[in-house]
């Protein structure tokens, strides 16, 4: 005797052995034993043999004519024997019943399941709409597979492109779409990404990068809603200087500027003027939702994503010819020791003179041109020989306030390698498009217009850090325990000190219309300058205040994402300089050997790192003339290999520079996160990680 049963939803069949009151032993085909419960035995028969049983069995319930079988099913519950009596025949053997049994199982649109073995048939109605879902799938199946052929066969469907990026970086796994990239990287054995670039979907790799950046931290486009900008304060004293600023001409946020008084006299009042948006944005208002929902302005060469509305910007930077709000520091200093005696914090109405863009200005303002009046350059703009003065006493503060740090700091920084500045030609609108040609320029570190603003900025952020201590005011602070390997910067509400700037404390305040943190420190700042002692109870974030630290988790996170795209994005146009110039060769320095991990090499006079093949003789600093491979623009991908060594390897004095106080900086590009997920695995190499930053 056989018999055929349910296992777990799964029909087997095989010979009983043995039978008790409420199980049975059955031998299957394949020799194994099973111990089945008596209700799982839906069937009992003689022959056929159980695999002869089965195998006839599917091929006959895939000839069922199921609407038919569904008009014979009576409207009561009924068991899969009876169906089969009434539609094959009164005497219906095993191997019918059997295939009944299959066709009712698999046909839940037409019967409903009621049991072991037993069934009872939909309605009407629900047969119907059931029908019309199922035809809807077939044609969607259809549609899908005619969309990933085309895919295969290196064309990319309308409706595929329509959804491309969303597809890539934040799919509907139940579109079709979706689903037809999937099946095509399958059949084609390709990642999407190579399979949608070789079906021509992917045509500027610009936008690629652009569209995974907005879909990740920009959903809802980058524009604002209509807001208000709210009016400046006008109650405010207006301060007896006249202040400049210094930024690059890209800056339309002047967030920051400087004023110098009594020179002459013995005692110099140096100050420090913040812009203030944070005496009009409130806490919690509509304003300060959209601040912290950005976090930071974030910067990209030929464009930029503003934290704060344009008109607010516009309202509140320090443009020159007006007297803005603004958070001035003013620090005592001797003249003669260069020493700071004392400091205030007030609120006021500042005017600004002029703004200097130092890229304007770097190659007249010096070292020599500031301490030697005699010098005189041609075409020196006015308003810069006017500040001359004042600028050169800047510069020799800036100078000793810098060897103080170093002091502290246990070691000097260095700064061998350049700034570069990116330029684009030829943006057609807002923001660039991919087509543009790009220039790349290079500025010393450390150059003395640079150095009068960090070191400024410097004594700021740490003067205010100290002064929210000193009154029990949280704030949002940067520290560094040691200048060891692997100890990193971090963010906290407690003033510990900055190994790596080297002073006791350090509070982000200097650009609140930039980053979130600052316009935070700011808030703190001001109820520190209005209330004195009694600032912690009137500041709007009270000691362990939950949300302080709510904003630095969301921050250290959208920041670092910041500056990693503004990176990847560095380095596109960087890969495209390469491009545009025809640069097969270039000068580099070995800053990773081949046995840490690889060979990895800074290129001389671009801002690039790649990995290269080379000999494992090579050790850091060696300079080396490398050949480029093939650039990928979608991975940020070129690799290089090294054709001749440019250094006396017994000589070190002629070694390229790897120590820089900031790191490695540019990094060579990792995995790029591709949502299509595809079982033989995708993905590319992805942009490099941001330039730390103090």
């Amino acid at each position: 005797m056989h018999a055929l049963f349910d296992e777990a939803g799964k029909f087997l069949a095989g010979r009983i052995l043995s039978e008790a009151e409420s199980s049975a032993q059955i031998e299957l085909d394949s020799g194994k034993r099973v111990k089945v419960k008596t209700a799982n035995i839906l069937l009992r028969f003689d022959k056929p043999a159980p695999a002869e049983l089965l195998a006839g069995a599917r091929a006959l319930a895939a000839e069922i004519e199921l609407p038919l079988a569904w008009e014979f099913a009576p409207e009561d519950e009924f068991g899969f024997a009876e169906l089969a009596r009434e539609y094959f025949s009164a005497a219906a053997p095993p191997m019918e019943q059997a295939a009944m049994l299959l066709a009712l199982f698999e046909a839940p649109h037409y019967f409903r399941r009621a049991g072991k073995g037993r069934f009872k048939k939909a309605s009407a109605e629900v047969v119907q709409q059931a029908l019309a879902a199922i035809e809807k799938k077939r044609q969607l199946q259809e549609q899908i597979d005619a969309w990933a052929g085309e895919l295969v066969a290196g064309r990319c469907p309308q409706p595929v492109l329509d959804q491309l990026y969303r597809i890539l970086f934040k799919p509907d796994k139940n579109a079709p779409e979706y689903k037809a990239v999937v099946e095509a990287s399958r059949a084609a054995q390709l990642a999407p990404l190579a399979l949608l670039s070789r079906a021509g979907a992917i045509q500027s790799s610009y936008q690629f990068h652009w569209q995974r950046f907005l879909f990740d931290f920009f959903p809802r486009g980058t524009g604002f809603a209509p807001l208000a900008a709210p009016e400046p304060p006008q109650e405010l004293p207006l301060a007896d200087v006249q202040a400049f600023s210094i930024d690059d001409s890209a800056t339309t946020e002047i967030d920051d500027a400087l004023s110098l008084t009594g020179l002459g006299s013995g005692t110099v009042r140096l100050g420090i003027h913040i812009a203030a948006p944070g005496l009009a944005i409130e806490p919690g208002g509509e304003l300060d939702r959209v601040a912290r929902t950005r976090l930071s302005t974030v910067y990209m060469p030929g464009h930029k994503i503003t934290m704060l509305p344009h008109e607010v910007v516009q309202r509140y930077t320090l443009d020159e010819g007006r007297a803005n709000p603004a958070v001035s520091l003013y620090v005592s200093i001797d003249e003669a020791t260069l020493a700071i005696t004392g400091h205030e914090t007030l609120l006021e109405r500042v005017p600004v003179s002029v703004n200097l863009r130092h890229d304007q200005l770097d190659h007249i303002v010096t070292e020599d041109w500031l301490a030697h009046p005699e010098i005189q350059i041609e075409n020196t703009p006015q308003a810069l020989s006017d500040l001359r003065e004042q600028l050169s006493f800047l510069h020799r503060l800036a100078r000793q306030l810098k060897l103080q740090r170093e002091e502290v700091r246990g070691k000097p920084e260095t700064f061998s390698r350049p700034d570069y500045s990116f330029r684009l030609h030829g943006v057609a609108g807002d923001e660039p498009d991919g087509s543009e040609r790009v220039e790349i320029s290079t500025r010393r570190r450390g150059a003395p217009l640079d150095l009068i603003v960090a070191e400024a900025a410097i004594v700021a952020n740490s003067t205010w850090g100290e002064l929210l201590a000193d009154y029990g005011v949280p704030g949002i602070y940067r520290s560094q325990a040691s200048l060891a390997p692997g100890v990193k910067v971090r963010m906290s509400t407690r003033a510990l000190p900055h190994a790596g700037i080297g002073v006791k404390s350090y509070a982000w305040a200097t650009s609140p219309l930039r980053r979130y943190v600052d316009l935070v420190n700011q808030w703190q700042v001001i109820a520190c300058a209005r209330h004195g002692k009694t600032a912690a109870l009137a500041a709007p974030f009270k000691p362990k205040d939950a949300e302080l630290f709510a904003i630095i988790s969301s921050f250290e996170g959208t920041y670092s994402a910041y500056n990693a795209y503004q990176s990847s994005m560095e380095r596109l146009w960087t890969l495209k300089y390469l491009q545009q110039n025809a640069i097969a060769e270039l000068d580099a320095t070995v800053i990773r050997d081949a046995n840490a991990g690889g060979l990895l090499l800074r290129a001389d006079t671009l801002p690039l790192v790649l990995p290269a093949l080379g000999p494992d003789s090579l050790t850091r600093g060696a300079r080396v003339r490398v050949r480029l491979g093939e650039i990928d623009e979608i991975s940020l991908d070129v690799h290089g290999t090294v054709l001749a060594r440019l250094d006396d390897p017994l000589d070190a004095s002629d070694d390229g520079p790897v120590d820089d106080d900031e790191g490695e900086g540019e990094a060579v590009a990792g995995p790029i996160a591709i949502a299509v997920d595809v079982q033989e695995g995708d993905g590319a190499p992805a942009a490099p990680a941001a330039p730390a930053s103090a």
